[in-house]
């Protein structure tokens, strides 16, 4: 289960890049957990985003943060595993709602944003929980690439709806 806790934006962050199956993941963290994952075209590209959100983040060494690393990069190659690394971001109360919620959605489904809406119980809120998904700052962990549209057909992703689209054909046909 993915715990998610609430304190990166003041906190020292460690960071770093590794080539993935979605082309560069930029994994960060606080020492309570991660606080982005980020897909990416290139590195610089990924540490440019990071710096703009955190401008004292610094490159980790530590073997800690290179497992989470690596565990980052393994769940995108195989989705289905899940990601159950401590999370530290920061969310509005509705947008945790969200997040937890889309958190019980197995791997290789999928729900539409009013599906969502009505599980956390809030059946108007469609497009409040679309914003709660593009808000989600570690992707995957939070795995928001599982809500589509009405009709079942893919829409935004905050890093791309071709990699929206991979990784649910990864969940799908593990392996």
């Amino acid at each position: 289960m993915t715990t998610i806790l609430r304190n990166a934006a003041d906190a020292p962050i460690r960071f770093g890049v590794a080539a993935c199956c979605l082309d560069w993941v930029l994994v960060a963290a606080t020492a309570r957990g991660l606080c982005a994952i980020d897909l990416g075209d290139t590195p610089a590209e990924l540490e440019a985003g990071l710096r703009a959100r955190f401008p004292h983040a610094a490159p980790a060494h530590d073997p800690e943060f290179v497992g989470w690393m690596q565990q980052v990069v393994d769940f995108f190659e195989a989705p289905a595993q899940g990601c159950s690394l401590p999370l530290d971001i920061q969310g509005t109360a509705f947008q945790r709602r969200v997040w937890a919620a889309l958190c019980q959605i197995p791997a290789g489904s999928t729900l539409s944003y009013a599906e969502v809406a009505a599980r956390i119980g809030a059946p108007a809120a469609a497009r409040a929980v679309a914003g709660a998904c593009a808000a989600n700052t570690v992707a995957g962990a939070i795995p928001c690439h599982r809500v589509v549209r009405q009709n079942g057909e893919l829409s935004g992703y905050r890093w791309g709806v071709e990699r929206k689209q991979q990784l649910l054909a990864r969940e799908k046909c593990p392996g």
